[in-house]
């Protein structure tokens, strides 16, 4: 998920747009599922909303989105913020997940797990951190919902073909842009460690977000927001 934003001076005047890049969300499912795609998009986004460099905030796999732009577009955003993501690639031996499981198979497999609410219920918890979540119906039915978006099951099975899509750490140390990471401490999807190793790779601060788990916008919002006006503060 990537998260644009666009300060004026007063707070008033700051913009904030959030996109959900495909095959996630509501976006038009259509490929590539690729990291430059992803990039090419958000890039696209803001030029279309007259965002005027703006602070990207990339999501878990929008973290490696959010660098690749700040790498190969340096002018086109003044600050990075990379959210429970370390923007690193992993799983590029899945290829073969994705011609095993292939129609009938994948079809039916995807329709129960993606209308199964045990399931959902069992996943956002491990990824929400401490505190009791808000698991009624009808915040179960907004996670549900965009699976059912049609092309879905096929473009998730093309994006796993890719393995998780990231950047190398050389591209890391190679970014100009201000940065900083910020991670729920109690995150159990991406490691904590995995966070400290991006943000000593980018040569930037580390902000741990306290009771959060790998969904901490969710969590523990008012803390996230301090975490990304603090990134936004610096002209």
């Amino acid at each position: 998920m990537g998260v644009a934003r666009n300060s004026g001076r007063a707070a008033r005047r700051v913009h904030r747009a959030r996109l959900g890049l495909p095959p996630f969300g509501y976006s038009e499912r259509r490929g590539p599922y690729t990291l430059v795609h992803w990039a090419e998009l958000v890039r696209g986004f803001d030029q279309s909303l007259g965002l005027h460099r703006p602070v990207l905030v990339g999501h878990s796999l929008g973290a490696a989105v959010a660098v690749s732009l700040a790498k190969n577009a340096p002018n086109a955003t003044r600050r990075i913020v990379l959210l429970d993501g370390d923007a690193r690639p992993g799983g590029g031996g899945a290829a073969w997940l994705s011609h095993l499981l292939v129609p009938p198979w994948y079809t039916s497999l995807y329709r129960i797990a993606t209308d199964w609410d045990w399931l959902y219920r069992k996943g956002l918890r491990s990824a929400w951190g401490s505190g009791p979540p808000p698991f009624n119906r009808a915040f179960i039915e907004q996670w549900e919902r965009p699976f059912r978006v049609s092309g879905t099951a096929a473009a998730f099975a093309s994006m796993l073909g890719h393995g998780i899509q990231g950047v190398s750490a050389s591209t890391l140390e190679r970014v100009k842009v201000p940065a900083l990471v910020a991670w729920g401490s109690h995150d159990t999807v991406d490691s904590v460690s995995a966070g400290r190793q991006t943000a000593a790779l980018l040569k930037v601060p580390f902000v741990d977000i306290p009771g959060a788990g790998h969904l901490s916008m969710l969590a523990r919002p008012a803390l996230v927001a301090r975490a990304i006006d603090r990134a936004g503060a610096v002209p």
